[in-house]
């Protein structure tokens, strides 16, 4: 058994080799006849418009080869990078911000420590990659500067695209325009989003919400590092990707998708929980096991299982409770 996956992640001591070659042995079959579709829909010329076959592509997942030029085109970042050329290099040429570059260097070990591409031994070392990538952000970006989170984030998308540029691009269309406001000093997207999420599982898992309640389990306390890493060290790899292929094409509401849907089909279990710490442990494991291994069924899941959820709701539950927050803080 390889003791490392694809993408330089070491396997835990308690991987399910079993179940994962059971699983991917079916999921090789799709990928192949996907990567067909694509090839076909690119047809060599590396460029497409967004429509609701493409659309429905995304749902399905994109290959591996194809998957860093889609992001780039449907994330706008592609437009971004060609319209500014060499910006990406000025920032890294110019005047640096110590304490920036300080903070950022800290985080450096701590990012993916059971990653063999992250390690300072490895060659190419990605650390000197997502270490750039950081600093060009912090400095193009002033008002978020660099913030927890956004190294795991960064380390992903270089995964991916294995280019300092593109994921520089990529970066700033997840925190510039398609998360509001996460990673600004007072995370107010963050936690508005968090109690968007409270208010949509009122409405869709009304049981769970109103165990929340009673034991005053804030929503923030489960569910803070799914928004903040976007599920990265949450659920494995293979589906935290196909998750981001919807979020680059579809937005912030696929964030919402995913919990609602592990929310949901968790639920019984969930409601066993009889007190705080006993809740808190519950959402640990339901993000655990076949379900969310099972990338490509779980992603048709989070399509059918919350139900309609349309932007405009989403919209309309922010303004709220962003002003809840507000009045909070």
């Amino acid at each position: 058994f390889c003791r490392v996956d694809p993408y330089g992640f070491e396997r835990p001591e308690d991987f399910d080799y079993a179940s994962y070659e059971a699983f991917f042995s079916r999921y090789l079959v799709v990928l192949t006849r996907r990567a067909i579709k694509w090839s076909k829909l690119l047809k060599g010329n590396n460029s497409i418009r967004k429509s609701l076959k493409v659309k429905r592509y995304i749902r399905k997942g994109i290959p591996n080869e194809h998957r860093a030029l889609i992001w780039m085109i449907v994330s706008g970042a592609q437009t971004n990078m060609e319209q500014n050329p060499g910006y990406y290099h000025r920032l890294l040429e110019g005047k640096k911000n110590d304490k920036l570059v300080e903070a950022i260097k800290t985080d450096m070990n701590r990012t993916f420590p059971d990653n063999v591409k992250f390690r300072k031994t490895a060659d190419p070392c990605l650390q000197h990659t997502l270490y750039n990538v950081l600093v060009a952000y912090g400095h193009h970006n002033k008002a978020v500067g660099y913030c927890q989170g956004m190294n795991f984030i960064a380390g992903y998308l270089i995964l991916i695209t294995k280019k300092e540029e593109e994921s520089f691009w990529l970066l700033d269309a997840l925190i510039g325009r398609i998360l509001p406001d996460y990673y600004s000093p007072a995370m107010l997207g963050l936690k508005t989003d968090q109690e968007v999420l409270g208010e949509l599982v009122k409405m869709k898992v009304p049981a769970v919400a109103e165990l929340m309640e009673r034991h005053g389990v804030m929503w923030t306390l489960v569910v803070s590092r799914w928004f903040i890493c976007l599920f990265i060290d949450i659920l494995p790899v293979e589906t935290v990707f196909r998750i981001w292929d919807c979020l680059f094409y579809e937005g912030s509401k696929i964030i919402f998708r995913v919990a609602l849907t592990l929310i949901k089909q968790h639920q019984a279990f969930i409601l066993e929980a009889t007190n705080f710490p006993d809740i808190c442990d519950k959402f640990k494991q339901i993000t655990k096991g076949t379900f969310v291994t099972e990338c490509h069924s779980f992603m048709q899941k989070i399509f059918t299982d919350p139900g309609s959820l349309s932007m405009a709701t989403i919209n309309k539950l922010r303004e709220t409770c962003r002003e809840k927050v507000l009045s909070q803080g």
